[in-house]
């Protein structure tokens, strides 16, 4: 195996795990990163699917026990009903736009200009969010109701267009819904689960032509990477969001966002790819 296509394996798969889950957008940051890495032909896009499931697992074991518990109760515990039937319903609206305008959405819009100006209005959003009072009406993932699992499922809908964020779309739209900020965070790691699983197995179906045991490494070295990540970002994030705003993800944004416009517009960086 190429030992520098195994180092772009690694570097896609840290990029993936920091990003996956904070309202930066991992799917910009990768196109970007592929851009950059020249690792953005067929192949490199579909180890793109491949590996967000590292960061899905790195979601499932931190949170295994409330899964557990969900699925092993849920015919006589309320709470452990609730919450499935909350992911179930918040899952349906991104899944349907998906398998509707996914493919032209991918064809017209996943290229560097439209996500440095996504993360751009998307760092507008999250400051003019957060210089709102925030009410709060759910203190609990146990205490929110379907139309509220609907709001933050139409809200993930956003996400399709790259650079959006779809962490960034189901906390900043759970907080305009009145979920606590660590409501909003703990609901997007649960509705990540199927969002993130469905849509990877779809495309590799979709893709299967191009899987090969020859690259079964560079997948490892991606998906291990990817986990390590996710997991110590989603640890990070959970104790994050108790004491702290998103302010700073916002200005991280805009400065990524200007940050590619110049050097796409100076030639510094040939974002074509």
């Amino acid at each position: 195996m190429d030992i520098g296509l195994l180092i772009k394996a690694a570097i896609m798969g840290i990029v993936e795990g920091l990003t996956e889950f904070l309202p930066v957008s991992s799917t910009g940051h990768l196109i970007l990163t592929a851009s950059l890495l020249d690792f953005n032909d067929e192949r490199g896009k579909l180890f793109e699917i491949v590996i967000q499931s590292g960061a899905i697992l790195a979601v499932v074991w931190e949170f295994r026990r409330r899964i557990f518990t969900a699925f092993a109760e849920a015919h006589r515990e309320v709470k452990s009903r609730r919450l499935l039937i909350n992911v179930a319903i918040a899952f349906v609206p991104l899944a349907a736009l998906g398998l509707l305008f996914g493919s032209a959405l991918k064809a017209h819009l996943f290229n560097a200009p439209t996500v440095a100006t996504t993360f751009i209005l998307g760092g507008l959003l999250i400051l003019w969010v957060e210089k709102r009072e925030h009410v709060v009406r759910v203190h609990s993932v146990d205490d929110m109701t379907p139309l509220d699992a609907l709001k933050v499922g139409l809200a993930q809908c956003f996400a399709l267009v790259p650079g959006t964020s779809r962490s960034g779309a189901t906390i900043i739209g759970g907080l305009l819904f009145g979920l606590s900020r660590q409501v909003a965070t703990e609901f997007t790691f649960y509705l990540a689960i199927p969002t993130l699983g469905v849509a990877s197995l779809y495309s590799l179906y979709k893709e299967r032509a191009l899987l090969s045991v020859d690259d079964l490494g560079m997948w490892v070295v991606g998906m291990v990477c990817s986990f390590l990540a996710a997991f110590a970002c989603v640890r990070w994030l959970i104790r994050y969001v108790s004491t702290h705003t998103f302010v700073p993800f916002a200005w991280y944004r805009i400065a990524f966002g200007i940050l590619v416009f110049a050097t796409a517009w100076s030639g510094a960086i040939d974002w074509s790819g």
